[in-house]
């Protein structure tokens, strides 16, 4: 089948690092938009591929995003909590 559409990009592997690395739930998202956009492309679908595509980068980069900012939130609360156990003496 000959076409001008380009295929999309399918951020399957931004999915997988995001699931491994930052935010399971909303990687999973991803993962499955990702895998929908090469099977839409191949039938056809120029436009359920584009949508997927679209979807896959949007959950991803939320992913992305919370897990960057739990990690900052946690190693704030652990910081916190070390300096407050040096203020205290450690006598409890």
């Amino acid at each position: 089948m000959e076409t001008n559409q380009p295929r999309p990009k399918n951020y399957l592997v931004e999915s997988i690092l995001v699931t491994i690395f930052c935010c399971l739930p909303l990687g999973i998202v991803g993962i499955i938009n990702a895998s929908k956009v090469n099977s839409a492309y191949d039938q056809g679908n120029f436009e359920e591929a584009n949508k997927a595509s679209a979807d896959a980068k949007k959950w991803t980069k939320i992913g992305f995003i919370i897990g960057i900012v739990a990690t900052v939130l946690y190693l704030i609360f652990v910081f916190a909590m070390g300096g407050l156990a040096i203020l205290g003496g450690g006598s409890y």
